[in-house]
This record gives structure tokens, C-alpha cells and sequence, in this order.
């Protein structure tokens, strides 16, 4: 690694390489964790904590649960909570179990979650009271056998009010009991509260989760990620971070939902090999128990987008001063692109740093930080970590390296990439070639070896960090029948970084309008997913073989009024 030109710009400390790395899981590490301190708190949440022993022994109970009640070893089971206790318990006594962990947004419509169920074939589902109808809705469509709920009063009432506020609208359906062969969460730590860990070996090249990506078309796909991988990129992100943080005593704040990669390899991961304790946000959007939560358990690290900082940032506590933020050393910024004055500003108000990154699910979290102790290069997503190598392509062939300075696409190279897409091998083969994951992102490394990300060779919309196929969209539209024809496409939004927006053409007797579409989508599809914007249009623009051409719009909506929008 000490041949490449972005290792003389690491900050003093930083290893260009890890090997070898420890054949260890994340189950492993927390073991290591509670034998060293059991009585640390290894999760705070709102209104309780839950200490590295009894965490432990509540996860081995729960394991062995799963056990008994049917789940085997490689099963897929679902966890489609927000960030809560249960969420972190259900995790590792899956792994336990010796089965593969798919988080999922507990935002998805029941539409969403048949097709990611029937995606992975999955055998169980851990989820909430109130999210019970739905997942029993689609179960006959799905190969589900069993379903895990927990109880939203299961904790803390703090808990309870934040899922009745954010799931209150599907709690219509009522939750009257469980049918037969489904279980409640707690009754089963409860009957198992005295059982040992399931004898199960689980190997560090063994599949740990599946984190869902549109990969190259569109259609959700999940990513497979070994426990070997999500240690070697926590481990890697620990390195880089080491210049400002200490392991044990520093807090690390979970904004970010868990069943995203940033929140669950990145940040969570990299909590985990620190021997950090995580202070849990169920609802990030509920700024005024952020900002209270930093003020009650002084995080050191924090990784975001850019639209939470700015929300935080505006916060009355912050800008009365009645809640400091200077406890936090770094944060991570990705997802969105970084204004160069938003990061002056929060750098400021921390009196730390806040780096951008950059990275995506099929990475597993292996790609590119700004350091922490040298100067920002301004425009840069940062430089690769320690053992993973960059290159940039030609963006037509793949085949000829750029030089420096010259765009083409991003290709990444690292021992921890994730091991395809769960059972799509033409897709896996579209972006993994040679031990190189072509991104799909167009960008270029400067001599000293930084990363800039240019253009997306993929249609892909990130909208407020969450990843948002036009495809979906099109698709959901088209359904309707007042639909003749459709695009979609992200646009630029200073807050969101993209926001959604539709072109549509109706049926000559359409009675239906923006709002109506909108609607439609919002039976169909989460709220992040419904256009922002949608525009009725005579026709739109395509290519000579038919195909609508999303450029195209896109290029017309820049050289329109933005403030003229329908």
C-alpha cells in the first residue's frame, strides 16, 4: 500500500494497511467487551441504558429462542424496526443463531416490503405491534414462517410515544394479539432468560447481512456482507479516526437509521471495535431530543448528512447556548455533498471536525474519509482508507485507467467488499470484475490521490441520504390509470441535495391531477419515495429507440424556473 499517492496524505498515525486482520466477529468483539468492563453502558436510549453483561445474556436468551422456535442456520430474517433496543438485541441473536441479519425501513409500505421479503426469501420477521398488520397482510404472498413482535411500551414510554407519533397512522388496524405461531419479543427473553448461547459456530466468512442497494437496474437488490467484512471496515474507519478518538471512554450518537449501511457497518461497526458506548436516536427528526441527548451523554462522534446538521445547528437549545456541542471531536458527513461554509459553521459550534466521506452499500463501508488532522481539501470526498485501493476508469469500456485530473468511473478495490447480491449472479458480474467494484459514479483522484465525485453514471436520486431509484417511481406511476407515459428524476435541492420529480403525460380522459398522483404514490410507496414535485406534461422527450430520456428532462429543468413548479 505505501506505493500509492494518497498514503503520504494520511494524518501521522494512520497505517496504510491493517493486514493481517483478526479472524474475529462482531460477536466476538462485544463478548470481548463485556468480559473487560460488564457493568459499562453499552446503549443509551431514550429514558434507560442497557449495560455490555446484561446485553449479552439478553441476546444469548433470545438466540436461543430462535432456536427452538425454527430458525436455522443462513435463514434470512428480517428486522424491520427503527434505531431501539430491540433492534441491536434482534441483530446479534440472529447472529448468534447463526442466521443472516436484513435490516429494513420500517417506512416501507406493504407493497415495498413484499417485494424486499420475497427478494431475500425471507424465513422470519422482527418487528413492531404496530407494524403487525401489515407484515400479516402480504405473509400468504411471502415465504415468512414466523413473525417476532415487540411491544412498543416494551422499554420506555419516551419509546412509546416516539413510535405512536411516527407509526400512529397503521396502529388504525389495531394490534388485538398474535395469531398462532407468532411470538412476542419480550416473553421469549423472558421463558429463555436462563438459557446459554446456541452451541453455533459462526465463521468470519460467513454472510452477516443483507443491506438493500438498487445496484445497477433499479430493482432493490441486497448486498451480502460477511462478519469478516463488517470488522475489517469498522476497524479501518477506527484507524482513521484514532487521531482524535479514544477507545472505551468515547460515546459515539446513532442518528442515522440502522438499517442503512452508514448507520449499521459505519457507525455501529466502528462503535463496536472502539468499545464505545452508542447512545440511540429513534426519530433523528425529532431535533429537540437529539440535542438534548447530546447534552445528556456528551457523544464524541457523530456521523450525519448535511440536512441534519443544518436542523441542528437551528435548534433553540444550540442557539441559546443552553446545550453545547463541544463534546463532539468529529463528524462524519456523507450522502449529500458538503457546502464548504456549513462545514465552517458546525466546525465552529463543535470546536472539532466534521470530514465528508464517501462510500455506498456494495462498498460495506470500505471507501474514502478526509482526515481528521490535516486541512480539508475543499470539493473532496477524501482519500481511500488503509487497504482499500481506488482507481478511475474510462466511463465507456471500463477498461483504461484515467490519469489525474481526468473524469471517468469510480472502481474500488478493498478485502471487504460485499460478496455479490443475494442471488443475482448477472447482476453481482455487472459490478464486480476482477476483484474491482465499478460505482457507477463518475469522478476523478487528483495527484495526491483525493477523491471527487463528479456525476452519476447511474440514474440513482439521493434525496435527504436516503437512495431512491427513478425506476421504482415509474413503475408505481404507471399503475395508475390515468398514466400514459412517465419520467423521473432527481434534482437538485440546497436542503435535501436532490429532491424527486415527475414528468408525466395522462390518458386524453384523465380526471386526475398532481396531488391525486401523489396520493397514489403514497398508498404504494415511503413518504422519502413520492415525488416532491410532478409536472403534467404533452409529451416528453425520447430516444430513437423509444426510451424516455431522463437526461434530458433533467437538462430542460435547469434551464427553467425552479420556482415555477407544479
Amino acid at each position: 500500500m505505501e506505493e500509492y499517492p494518497w498514503v503520504k496524505n494520511y494524518d501521522d498515525g494512520v497505517p496504510p494497511t491493517l493486514q493481517p486482520y483478526p479472524a474475529r466477529t462482531m460477536v466476538d468483539i462485544l463478548d470481548e467487551s463485556a468480559r473487560t468492563r460488564p457493568y459499562r453502558a453499552f446503549i443509551y436510549f431514550p429514558g434507560g441504558r442497557i449495560l455490555y453483561e446484561d446485553f449479552v445474556k439478553i441476546s444469548d436468551a433470545l438466540a436461543a429462542a430462535f432456536v427452538d422456535i425454527g430458525i436455522v442456520r443462513n435463514d434470512r430474517v428480517i428486522l424491520l424496526l427503527p434505531n431501539c433496543p430491540q433492534m441491536l438485541l434482534g441483530l446479534f441473536a440472529i447472529w448468534k443463531a447463526g442466521a443472516i441479519a436484513v435490516p429494513i425501513n420500517p417506512y416501507h409500505t406493504e407493497h415495498e416490503l413484499k417485494l424486499i421479503f420475497n427478494e431475500v426469501q425471507a424465513a422470519a420477521v422482527i418487528t413492531l405491534t404496530t407494524l403487525y398488520a401489515a407484515v400479516k397482510n402480504i405473509q400468504s404472498e411471502t415465504a415468512v414462517k414466523t413473525i417476532i413482535v415487540t411491544e412498543t411500551d416494551e422499554y420506555v414510554t419516551p419509546f412509546t410515544r416516539f413510535i405512536k407519533s411516527v407509526f400512529g397512522n397503521r396502529e388504525a388496524a389495531g394490534f388485538s394479539g398474535l395469531e398462532d405461531g407468532d411470538y412476542l419479543f419480550h416473553r421469549l427473553a423472558r421463558k429463555y432468560g436462563r438459557r446459554q448461547r446456541p452451541g453455533i459456530q459462526i465463521s468470519p466468512s460467513d454472510p452477516a447481512v443483507i443491506l438493500f442497494s438498487g445496484g445497477m437496474t433499479g430493482v432493490p437488490v441486497g448486498a451480502v456482507g460477511t462478519h469478516q467484512a463488517i470488522v475489517m471496515s469498522a476497524l479501518q474507519i477506527q484507524a482513521w479516526l484514532r487521531p482524535v478518538l479514544e477507545e472505551w471512554d468515547d460515546r459515539f450518537l446513532l442518528p442515522l437509521p440502522l438499517y442503512h449501511d452508514f448507520g449499521c457497518v459505519g457507525a455501529l461497526g466502528t462503535a463496536l471495535v472502539n468499545h464505545s458506548s452508542c447512545i440511540l436516536i429513534p426519530d433523528p427528526r425529532n431535533m429537540t431530543e437529539v440535542v438534548k441527548s447530546i447534552g445528556k451523554y456528551r457523544p464524541a462522534f457523530m456521523p450525519a448528512v448535511s440536512t441534519f446538521l443544518v436542523n441542528m445547528m437551528r435548534h433553540p437549545l444550540i442557539t441559546s447556548g443552553k446545550v453545547s456541542c463541544e463534546s463532539i471531536k468529529v463528524c462524519v458527513s456523507g450522502a449529500i455533498p458538503l457546502r464548504p461554509d456549513l462545514r465552517r459553521q458546525f466546525e465552529k459550534l463543535i470546536g472539532g471536525r466534521l470530514i465528508e466521506g464517501y462510500a455506498m452499500t456494495e462498498t460495506m463501508q470500505a471507501a474514502a474519509l478526509l482526515p481528521v488532522i490535516r486541512p480539508a481539501r475543499e470539493g473532496s470526498v477524501g482519500l481511500p482508507l488503509p487497504d482499500v485501493v481506488m482507481r478511475i476508469m474510462d466511463g465507456e469500456t471500463g477498461l483504461i485507467e484515467m490519469k489525474p485530473g481526468q473524469l471517468g468511473e469510480v472502481c474500488v478495490k478493498a478485502p471487504n467488499l460485499m460478496q455479490g447480491y443475494w442471488n443475482r449472479p448477472e447482476e453481482t458480474a455487472g459490478v464486480l470484475r476482477d476483484g474491482w467494484l465499478y460505482t457507477g459514479d463518475i469522478g476523478y483522484m487528483d495527484e495526491d490521490g483525493f477523491l471527487y465525485i463528479h456525476s452519476r453514471k447511474k440514474e440513482i436520486i439521493k434525496t435527504s441520504g436516503f437512495q431512491v431509484w427513478p425506476r421504482e417511481i415509474e413503475e408505481v406511476l404507471q399503475e395508475h390509470p390515468d398514466v400514459m407515459e412517465v419520467g423521473v428524476a432527481g434534482i437538485p435541492d440546497p436542503c435535501q441535495g436532490e429532491s424527486i420529480k415527475a414528468w408525466v403525460v395522462l390518458s386524453s380522459d384523465a380526471s386526475c391531477d398532481a396531488e391525486d398522483l401523489r396520493d397514489f404514490c403514497r398508498s404504494k410507496l415511503a413518504a422519502y419515495k413520492v415525488p416532491r414535485y410532478i409536472e403534467i406534461r404533452d409529451k416528453l422527450p425520447r430516444s430513437p429507440v423509444g426510451k424516455i430520456l431522463r437526461r434530458v428532462l433533467i437538462e430542460q429543468e435547469q434551464g427553467g424556473n425552479f420556482n415555477d413548479r407544479k
